[in-house]
């Protein structure tokens, strides 16, 4: 007669229930899992073609590129500043003969093309001639039935907005002014347009540090110059850009450079010093309409 099983302690047959291999319920599960991730997947596909689709995805790389392109020393600060003004450019904003705000919106537009213009200094080319681009844009934006273009009244506004914020004197800056302007219906081409705006902002340059060239000249308490000795820097100056007009090489340009030199102008200075006649005072704003007309003959007129 065979034995009965004997029944094992509940401890024994709780460790026994552990061990046994457990098996998943029967539910729908995997099914469900592929239909969320699906749903995911296609949902961030949508957000990501909708970023495209507006532009912001364009926007914000055009706006990260400028960051390392201009390396601005507070790059949050210049991001707030670059997207606060980034709906001017759109031609859908309307442009020359649109009814209500054209004025303001003129204004706008300038004051945006010039933001762009400072963010490079000019001889840093390559951002330089990307900014003027996009400054020139900016300003030949029309309404979406108009084609865009920028006209000589637009222009010759710039170019006197970049000259008086630049803050020199209007008498210095309005023979070249009257070289580059363009009639009001004319239309200004991308090439002229970055022409002037380097001719201004090259001119800026020289007018200031002709400025500070004559500070070390002028009699502090009479805020005048000798003029012999004026004349004698503004004959060196002259001669410098002489020499630059055949800088074909780069020892014409070392040429010109050297032309400039604290030893060439001390030398002029001992020259002119030397004479024993009297002579006249130079007062400033001479000193400069001459040096910026020595700068204003290089400048070939447009058209």
């Amino acid at each position: 007669m065979a034995a009965l099983p004997v029944p094992l302690p509940p401890a024994k047959m709780a460790a026994v229930e552990k061990r046994r291999p457990a098996v998943a319920p029967a539910a729908n599960f995997p099914d469900s899992g592929r239909t969320s991730v699906s749903q995911a997947v296609a949902a961030a596909e949508s957000e990501e073609d909708f970023l495209r689709q507006v532009g912001v995805t364009e926007m914000l790389r055009a706006a990260l590129l400028k960051v390392l392109e201009t390396r601005p020393e507070e790059p949050i600060a210049f991001l707030a500043h670059y997207f606060e003004n980034m709906g001017l450019r759109s031609p859908a904003n309307g442009g020359a003969g649109e009814p209500p705000g054209q004025l303001l919106l003129q204004q706008q537009r300038l004051g945006r093309a010039l933001w762009h213009l400072r963010l490079a200094h000019h001889s840093q080319r390559t951002a330089f001639n990307n900014n003027v681009s996009v400054a020139y844009e900016c300003l030949s934006a029309s309404g979406r039935k108009k084609k865009p273009g920028l006209d000589g009244r637009t222009y010759s506004e710039l170019l006197k907005r970049v000259c008086r914020d630049g803050g020199a004197p209007e008498e210095v800056v309005a023979p070249l002014l009257r070289k580059i302007q363009c009639r009001d219906h004319e239309a200004v081409p991308l090439g002229i347009f970055r022409t002037g705006m380097l001719s201004c902002f090259v001119l800026l340059e020289f007018v200031a540090r002709a400025s500070a060239l004559f500070q070390l000249l002028e009699d502090p308490g009479l805020a005048v110059a000798d003029r012999r000795v004026g004349q004698a820097v503004l004959d060196t100056l002259e001669g410098a850009l002489s020499a630059g007009d055949l800088a074909t090489a780069p020892t014409h340009y070392l040429e010109a450079g050297s032309r400039l030199g604290p030893d060439n102008l001390a030398r002029a200075l001992d020259r002119a010093a030397a004479g024993r006649r009297p002579s006249a005072p130079m007062a400033r704003e001479e000193f400069l309409e001459k040096a910026a007309a020595l700068f204003i003959a290089k400048v070939k007129p447009v058209g």
